[in-house]
């Protein structure tokens, strides 16, 4: 394809098109090291309002050339094409282009102050599509009031803020349209939402599992107040980190009461931990879930002492020995009795809340231990874990305090 005019220039417009690029590769040659901090203010303003106004020229000039199917004699599917090729844009930016330069030819005010410089190409095309988006049966006057607001509101809002301002548009030049358009709107958005909820989980193999999720805001809504509540650094988390908000789901998971869910086939969601004998008593041997994941012996001590966990023991030959029962849990009776006396963790230079504690067997309960509040102690939940690691020993302290240390 050839750009090249085959008649000499002869338009007023293509004369100085030319004449204004000739000047501006002048201008561009002039070195700036002399201009004071002030005129480089003052010319870094004009110069973008500048851009504004030759942009405008631009998309008129698209939406006369889309007009006249320019590049069509020469191959070129549409016009915008033509565009794409002769200038190196990519088709998808002329594309678009060409669409906001046939879509602002509707709006004369809009052309007129981009023409200006009194609004910017990306403010135009938010300002043209909020109003070309107003319901068809809202009147002609209505949208030309919604129009003059948002150019009016152009002058102190960027393009983000000015697509917010574009939604509530009518709420502010007819109240009682734009009230009944906003629900609309919203429920609207809300069922395309539900529409698209989704949830992938993928285990790795290596132990992680990894997962996305798609829910509608108001629902992230509920999953996010209380991630950050325990996550919060002022209860000894790390905050609303990645990492820290990774640590506080596992706890919401953990904390997740199994009885306010639907049965399947006649059984809860209880999670169930198999294991021997031998590994409840301290042994190294891996323990199992009834998903058929293998754990640590550590983790499935910890787990066969927690609320909403049945523990399942094996004998040899896996001969079911005994299957706990949940009144071997504290009671919530107990667990406030405790966290009265504790005030929280029990572990020596610890301040978590008893909130994010699990109440603990002072006395394993596989060596007899019973559960009682006397004999029952709070630990968070990064200090549970060390309780039934066999990497570890619990020493206790007078007052009822327990420190941990590493096994020589």
């Amino acid at each position: 394809m050839s750009s090249r005019a085959t008649h000499p220039p002869s338009h007023p417009v293509v004369q100085k098109v030319a004449r204004l690029r000739a000047e501006l590769a002048e201008l561009n040659e002039t070195p700036l090291w002399s201009m004071t901090p002030e005129e480089a203010a003052d010319t870094l303003v004009e110069t973008t309002r500048l851009n504004a106004q030759a942009d405008e020229l631009e998309l008129r000039l698209a939406a006369h050339a889309d007009r006249c199917e320019v590049g069509t004699s020469e191959g070129a599917t549409s016009t915008a094409v033509y565009w794409a090729h002769q200038t190196h844009l990519t088709q998808r930016d002329a594309a678009s282009k060409m669409k906001l330069a046939k879509a602002i030819e509707a709006h004369a005010s809009v052309e007129r102050a981009l023409a200006h410089g009194d609004v910017l190409a990306d403010q135009a095309k938010v300002i043209v599509e909020a109003v070309d988006a107003l319901p068809d049966d809202v009147v002609a006057e209505v949208k030309t009031q919604a129009r003059e607001h948002l150019l009016a509101e152009a002058a102190h809002f960027d393009a983000k803020r000015l697509r917010v301002l574009g939604l509530h548009a009518l709420e502010v030049v007819a109240p009682e349209v734009g009230e009944a358009e906003t629900a609309r709107q919203l429920e609207a958005q809300e069922r395309k939402a539900l529409a698209k909820a989704r949830f992938t989980m993928h285990d790795d193999g290596h132990g992680t599992t990894h997962g996305r999720f798609s829910i509608p805001t108001h629902q992230a809504d509920k999953l996010r107040k209380p991630l950050n509540a325990l996550a919060a650094p002022k209860a000894g988390g790390e905050g609303s980190t990645p990492h820290g908000l990774g640590l506080a789901f596992i706890e919401y998971i953990d904390r997740f009461p199994t009885k306010k869910l639907p049965q399947a086939g006649g059984m809860d969601t209880t999670v169930v931990v198999t294991m021997t004998l031998e590994t409840l008593m301290g042994g190294l041997k891996a323990a199992h879930l009834d998903t058929g994941t293998p754990i640590s012996p550590g983790l499935a001590r910890r787990m066969a002492c927690e609320a909403g966990v049945i523990p399942v023991v094996l004998g040899g030959k896996s001969q079911v020995l005994d299957v706990g029962r949940r009144m071997r849990f504290h009671t919530k009776a107990q667990r406030i009795a405790m966290a009265v006396r504790d005030g929280g963790c029990i572990a020596l230079g610890c301040d978590r809340p008893s909130a994010w504690c699990h109440a603990h067997h002072l006395d394993p309960w596989s060596q007899g231990g019973h559960t009682s509040v006397e004999r029952g102690g709070l630990l968070c939940t990064g200090h549970h874990p060390l309780a039934h690691h066999p990497g570890y020993v619990m020493t206790h302290h007078p007052g009822g305090k327990v420190s941990f240390h590493r096994r020589e």
